[in-house]
């Protein structure tokens, strides 16, 4: 996969001895929330976060893309191909998983950047639908995915004690973005 060079960061594949660094910048990212869901959801959260076989497993499934400065992994986005349904997601659907940017180098449309990656590959990959879920405590999140033409198609209700929405795009008119 070819390399693009985003604010002096490669944005790349993950690779499986990533995992760790995966668990790190998970951690630090959604450690931003952790006041805002309480001690509670958060041990939750930080539990899921940091179990090395979830991750593993999600690697094996997907493509993660991840963005790398001075050769660590600073920001990554999952994107599962259909046939992968979870709670939320229907089997046909792809699905963006995970975006999450190191809160030190937030502001270089990395995020942004990475879920043009994700649907760039459900696109390449001949996928007509690519869904997620975020959050209403993330409004910059929201922010990104509307840009992209992503619909709220449900309430998922709460989670972590905050309300949750099912995004989709219909990815069947869409081409490949620079």
């Amino acid at each position: 996969m070819k390399k693009v060079i985003v604010h002096s960061s490669a944005i790349g594949q993950a690779l499986p001895n990533d995992v760790p660094q995966l668990i790190d910048v998970g951690l630090a990212a959604y450690g931003e929330y952790a006041d805002i869901i309480g001690e509670e959801h958060w041990a939750l959260m930080r539990q899921n976060l940091s179990d090395e076989a979830k991750i593993v497993h999600l690697l094996a499934q997907s493509t993660c893309f991840v963005a790398r400065y001075n050769g660590k992994i600073i920001a990554m986005a999952f994107m599962l191909p259909s046939g992968n349904p979870v709670d939320v997601y229907e089997a046909n659907w792809s699905s963006i998983r995970f975006v999450a940017v190191h809160p030190l180098h937030k502001g270089k449309q990395l995020a942004k950047n990475l879920t043009q990656m994700c649907i760039n590959e459900a696109i390449n990959s001949g996928e007509q639908t690519i869904a997620l879920h975020t959050s209403s405590m993330m409004p910059a999140a929201m922010h990104i995915y509307e840009s992209f033409g992503f619909k709220k198609i449900r309430d998922l209700g709460l989670r972590f004690g905050q309300p949750y929405f099912l995004y989709t795009l219909d990815l069947s008119a869409k081409t490949l973005a620079p």
